[in-house]
């Protein structure tokens, strides 16, 4: 069996653990300790949380699509595959190596996506973006950490409580899309979406097509 190698690491924004990123072969993997985050293999998850996004602001003109996590850019693939030329896609990441990552040992999953005009990424917190303007984006795609229950960056509960579901709603159109990655379902978080003021659904996918484990994905729509 063809060993793994690790190419890089990197601190979390808290400097309290360590992302590693691994080759076998043609197979990559993000690590935080024995917990992989993510794997080149297993794509269905993230592309599904594009793909119901889009799905739902379809025939929108100049739309603005908020990413939050990079990754291995498997949502970004989808959501420039599924949306038209006019189409306006920010990604945030909020550790730098990541996208260093995939402009470098990478390059090859991400195909040149990065390098699309309709492309912007910020090195920064998604919340960061989220806050900044009122109605400035259809969707909002979030796929950081594990989800709701963040293991990564503590920091990232501020995304997904009261206050900062409040400030998500406030920053899409009417109509726009909130979409939220999880590795598993969170009754909780289900009901703060509602209380937020948000229309709910949520949605079992595999992370591989039609096997794979299981995943959670919320695609909550602002009634405003």
């Amino acid at each position: 069996m063809i060993p793994w190698i690790q190419l890089d690491s990197a601190r979390t924004p808290d400097g309290g653990q360590e992302l590693r990123l691994k080759r076998r072969g043609a197979e990559f993997s993000i690590m935080l300790g024995t917990n992989e985050l993510m794997n080149s293999r297993l794509s269905g998850s993230e592309e599904a949380l594009a793909r119901l996004s889009c799905e739902r602001i379809a025939g929108r003109k100049r739309p603005s699509i908020l990413i939050g996590g990079l990754g291995m850019g498997f949502t970004l693939r989808t959501a420039l595959a599924a949306l038209d030329g006019d189409a306006a896609v920010t990604v945030a990441e909020l550790v730098p190596a990541v996208v260093a990552w995939a402009r470098g040992p990478m390059a090859g999953i991400f195909d040149g996506c990065l390098d699309d005009p309709r492309v912007t990424i910020r090195e920064t917190d998604v919340g960061q973006l989220i806050r900044a303007e009122k109605a400035a984006w259809d969707a909002i795609l979030l796929d950081v950490d594990n989800g709701p229950e963040g293991i990564v960056y503590k920091g990232n509960d501020a995304l997904y409580g009261a206050v900062g579901l409040a400030a998500a709603r406030v920053a899409l159109t009417p109509g726009g899309v909130l979409a939220v990655w999880s590795q598993g379902s969170d009754s909780g978080f289900t009901r703060r979406l509602k209380q937020a003021g948000f229309a709910v659904e949520e949605i079992s996918t595999r992370a591989n097509g039609k096997r794979g484990a299981r995943h959670v994905i919320w695609v909550a729509t602002n009634q405003a």
